[in-house]
C-alpha cells in the first residue's frame, strides 16, 4: 500500500523539477548568450586597441628613427646635408700630391709642422737662411709673396717643394686669414708664422720643438737678442740665464711687473714678428684675426684667450733658441719702378717702424706713405679694441675664463 501511495508523489516531484530546470535553462541561456556576446565585443575592442597601440609604437619608432636621422643630418654643415656621411671630407693639408699617384709610403714621411713667411725678393738671402733651419722631414714651407715675384726663387733647392702664394702689397696677417684656415692646417702640430727680417744663427728648429713640447707652451716665440734686435717689449728680450721665461720683473712706465702680474706685457705675451702656435691655439687665434684689419694690431694683447688654459703658464719665450729681429722696412716695400733702388735715407726712416707697420711701399715718389701706414695701424688698433669691448657687451652667454682663472689663482 505504501508503495502505491509513494510512487505518484515521486513522479510529481520529478515533473516539477523538470519544469523548473527547463525554466532556468530558458532564462539562463539568453543570459549566457548576452555575456558571450559582450565578451566577444570587449575582446574585439581590446584586440583592436592592442593592434592600434602596436601600430602607434611602430609609427613612433619610425618617427624616432627618422628624427634621429634628421638631427644627424641637421648637424652637418649647411650645403652638405644631401651627402652621405662617409663621403664628407672636412679637412685638407698643404702636402703636394704626385700626378702619377701616391709615393711609396715606406720612403715618405708626412711633415707635421708648418713654416709660413711673408717674403719679398729683396730678402731672399735672409729667407733662405731661415728655411734651411727647418728640416723638410718635419716642416712644410709656405711663402707669402707680397711683391708678386715668384719665379726668382726657383734656384733655391727647397723652392720646388714650398707652397708659393702671391698677392701684391698684402700683409702676413692678410695672407694668414685667407690661406691658413684651421681646417686646412689641421694636420700640423705647430705653426711658425714668421717675418722675413730675422737672424737665425742661434736658432735650431728641432731643439725649439722639443722645448715647447716639454714646457707645454701653446703659444711661444724665440727670444730676441737684445743687443742686435729692434726690441719693442722687455718681455721678449733674451734671458741668458734661463731656457724659457714666462714673465718679467721690471717696472714699465708706471706699471710694476712682478710675480702677481697676470696680463701683458708682464706675462702671457709674444710679439707678432715670430709667433709659434700649437694647432689648438691657432684654431682660436685665426678666428680672432679680423678680416678687414690687415695689420693685426691689438691681437697680441688678447692671445691669452687662445692659450688653452692659463696664459701665464702656456705662453712663453724660449731663451736657449733665440733670434735677431732686424726690423727692416721690407713687408710691402716693393718699388713701383723696378729700376729704382731703396735709398739709405729711406731705410733709415723705415727702421723706426715696427714690422707690422711696414706694409705700404715707400718710394722716392711717395714719401708720405710711411705716415699713412702708421696712422692706419693705430686706427686699426682702436677699431679692434672697440670691437672687443662691444663683443663682450653683446654676448650675454660669454664667460671670461681667463679672468676667472686669474682670480682663482690670486685668491
Amino acid at each position: 500500500m505504501k508503495l502505491k501511495m509513494n510512487m505518484p508523489a515521486t513522479s510529481m516531484h520529478t515533473k516539477v523539477d523538470r519544469k523548473r530546470q527547463k525554466s532556468c535553462l530558458r532564462y539562463l541561456l539568453p543570459t549566457m548568450l548576452l555575456l558571450s556576446a559582450a565578451f566577444c565585443i570587449r575582446s574585439a575592442f581590446v584586440i583592436r586597441d592592442y593592434k592600434e597601440r602596436i601600430l602607434q609604437w611602430g609609427v613612433l619608432t619610425s618617427v624616432q628613427n627618422t628624427g634621429s636621422k634628421m638631427r644627424e643630418t641637421h648637424c652637418r654643415s649647411h650645403g652638405i646635408e644631401t651627402l652621405p656621411k662617409g663621403i664628407i671630407s672636412r679637412t685638407s693639408d698643404l702636402e703636394m700630391r704626385s700626378l702619377s699617384g701616391p709615393e711609396n709610403k715606406k720612403n715618405s714621411k708626412k711633415s707635421m709642422n708648418l713654416l709660413a713667411i711673408a717674403a719679398g725678393i729683396k730678402q731672399k738671402e735672409s729667407v733662405n737662411k731661415i728655411v734651411k733651419k727647418f728640416p723638410p722631414s718635419d716642416f712644410v714651407v709656405m711663402l707669402f709673396h707680397y711683391d708678386g715675384t715668384v719665379d726668382k726663387w726657383k734656384d733655391l733647392e727647397w723652392s720646388a717643394h714650398a707652397i708659393h702664394v702671391s698677392a701684391m702689397n698684402q700683409t702676413k696677417w692678410w695672407f694668414a686669414k685667407r690661406f691658413l684656415h684651421p681646417d686646412i692646417i689641421l694636420e700640423y702640430a705647430y705653426i711658425f708664422l714668421w717675418d722675413e727680417d730675422l737672424g737665425v744663427d742661434s736658432f735650431h728648429a728641432g731643439r725649439y720643438l722639443s722645448i715647447i713640447k716639454e714646457e707645454g707652451l701653446e703659444i711661444s716665440q724665440p727670444a730676441l737678442d737684445p743687443d742686435k734686435s729692434e726690441l719693442h717689449h722687455f718681455l721678449t728680450a733674451r734671458d741668458s740665464r734661463s731656457r724659457v721665461h714666462r714673465r718679467i720683473y721690471k717696472k714699465i712706465g708706471g706699471r710694476k711687473c712682478d710675480e702677481n702680474s697676470t696680463t701683458p706685457p708682464c706675462t702671457g705675451f709674444v710679439e707678432m714678428m715670430a709667433p709659434v702656435f700649437s694647432r689648438a691655439s691657432w684654431h682660436c687665434a685665426w678666428h680672432m684675426i679680423q678680416n678687414d684689419l690687415v695689420h693685426a694690431w691689438g691681437l697680441d694683447f688678447q692671445l691669452g684667450y687662445c692659450a688653452q688654459g692659463d696664459p701665464t703658464k702656456n705662453i712663453g719665450i724660449v731663451d736657449s733658441e733665440y733670434i735677431v729681429h732686424y726690423g727692416l722696412p721690407t713687408l710691402g716695400g716693393v718699388v713701383v719702378n723696378k729700376t729704382d733702388a731703396v735709398t739709405p735715407e729711406q731705410t733709415d726712416q723705415n727702421t723706426k717702424l715696427s714690422s707690422s707697420e711696414q706694409q705700404v711701399p715707400l718710394s722716392p715718389h711717395q714719401p708720405t706713405h710711411r705716415d699713412e701706414v702708421r696712422k692706419r695701424s693705430f686706427t686699426e688698433l682702436e677699431i679692434f679694441k672697440n670691437r672687443w669691448k662691444k663683443s663682450i657687451r653683446d654676448d650675454d652667454s660669454w664667460i671670461d675664463r681667463v679672468q676667472q682663472s686669474q682670480n682663482q689663482i690670486q685668491h
